[in-house]
């Protein structure tokens, strides 16, 4: 299914937003508030969320808007990927999550390998940065505009541990990856990672 709407929408809001920001006239508030309400009709009518579950994500965003920075890792041992499972779908991932602000995406990436896996690491090397909403990487939908960094990183101690979000880590051999959380990685995206450890002279992908 094209997903052609959901880039209107993400474009409207983000219109919106901008106007909000930086408009002082009361008519124009007025004009972006009501862009605001039809890019949540948008989403609203395309996913399983209410106008009002929209509304109020936008209302949370404030400034200019950007998209929002996303990493995982890919730790590699003995030519196996450590993946994670997480409770929210049962299904795997590579660790990761949103980088905070004021955090060097290094150093996010980092520690949300530890958080979510107890394993301690050192990222090496930037390997891809992907735009989630280019329609080559097939993930669901999402109502943020994302960009996904993964980052290759050294594993240096730890062991395996659950975590609040998580409910195992463990590695993975290429043709034995387990079912994937695809909101946060798809299979291209982890054959690529693969391909990166057995050339590491690659230089960084990007869309």
């Amino acid at each position: 299914m094209s997903l052609q709407w959901l880039g209107w929408a993400q474009k409207l809001q983000a219109i919106a937003q901008n106007g909000l920001t930086y408009s002082e006239n009361p008519y124009d508030l007025e004009r972006y508030q009501q862009l605001r309400q039809i890019a949540a009709e948008i989403m609203a009518s395309y996913s399983n969320l209410e106008v009002s579950q929209v509304l109020h994500s936008f209302n949370r965003e404030e400034g200019y808007a950007t998209p929002k920075v996303d990493v995982r890792g890919a730790v590699f041992h003995e030519q196996k990927l450590l993946l994670v499972k997480e409770k929210e779908d049962g299904c795997w991932t590579l660790p990761g999550g949103w980088v905070d602000v004021g955090e060097p995406p290094s150093e996010a990436i980092v520690r949300e390998v530890y958080e979510e896996s107890g394993y301690q690491t050192r990222a090496v090397k930037l390997l891809a940065v992907y735009d989630r909403n280019h329609p080559r990487h097939g993930h669901p939908p999402l109502r943020h505009h994302i960009y996904k960094l993964f980052f290759e990183c050294e594993l240096i101690g730890g062991t395996a541990t659950d975590t609040f979000e998580t409910e195992g880590a463990a590695f993975f051999e290429e043709h034995n990856i387990p079912q994937l959380s695809l909101t946060r990685v798809v299979p291209s995206q982890i054959s690529r990672l693969f391909e990166h450890s057995r050339n590491p002279g690659w230089q960084t992908d990007f869309d």
